[in-house]
Order: structure tokens, then sequence, then C-alpha cells
């Protein structure tokens, strides 16, 4: 889902109408499952935030009706993210698009602890 707001025009007193800036910012939306078998806990939140911190967009996670800072590694550790369990990532800015990609491939790939799993 992109949004884009919308310009507006203005009169100004002399009868000369301005455009106000456009804000170039959209939300973008996108469901993921962790799979992780450790689920989201601090390692991987901690990552979590890294990557998300690398993007001026403003990250958000959604869980059932819990809406957390997703550049906020105890925000993310508050949510409990059990495996299987199903996260909203959200994203408005520039960026949005970007964001979600390396986030949600970073969850698909189980924040690399497949390798590391004894």
């Amino acid at each position: 889902m992109w949004t884009k707001s919308q310009s507006s025009t203005t009169a100004e007193p002399d009868g000369r109408s301005c455009e106000l800036p456009r804000m170039s910012e959209q939300t973008l939306q996108r469901t993921v499952i962790v799979t992780n078998p450790q689920g989201l806990h601090a390692r991987p939140a901690d990552m979590f935030v890294k990557v998300a911190s690398k993007f001026e967009s403003k990250v958000e996670v959604v869980k059932d009706s819990e809406r957390v800072d997703g550049k906020s590694i105890l925000a993310i550790l508050t949510l409990a993210a059990a495996e299987g369990t199903a996260l909203q990532l959200e994203a408005t800015g520039r960026d949005a698009a970007q964001a979600l990609d390396a986030l949600a491939e970073l969850i698909r790939q189980n924040f690399s602890e497949d390798e590391t799993a004894c």
C-alpha cells in the first residue's frame, strides 16, 4: 500500500497562489512470519534494530494490537515474538520499500542463525 501526501495550493494576500511543498513520504506494509526457532530474542532484535536504523524511514512493528518502534531494541523485545508469530512491518518515508525489503530478508534468513545453531 503506497500512500502519498497531496500538495495544496493557498492564496497569498496579493492574489498570487503558491503551492505548498509536497511530502514525499509513503507508508508501506508487509506481513512476515518469525521462523527462527528461538523467536525474536535479544540477538535477532539487535540485528533487526541495526538494519532498521540504516534507513531514514520510520519503522514500526505490529503484533496483534501492539505497535512498537522498530528502531528500539527494548520495544521489539516487548513483543515476545516466538516462532510462528505473524508481524506486520510498516515503514514510512522515502526509503520505505528498501527498509521493508531488508527487514523481511533478515527475518526470512532466520537472522542468519541457521549456520550458528547447535
